[in-house]
């Protein structure tokens, strides 16, 4: 299974900082609000967007 999520919606969840870590982005990187990431069943649950 893969989680697919927008820069957007992990602001609003506050997890925005851990998603740039996971994909190597950094403060000054130009990422849109809709910009999508595609995250792993384990990285879902790093997150704790699934159980």
């Amino acid at each position: 299974m893969k989680i697919i999520i927008t820069q957007a919606e992990a602001m609003e969840r506050k997890i925005w900082d851990d998603v740039m870590l996971m994909f190597g982005l950094n403060e000054d990187d130009k990422i849109a609000d809709t910009e999508q990431f595609i995250l792993t069943e384990e990285q879902a649950r790093q997150l704790n967007l699934i159980s």
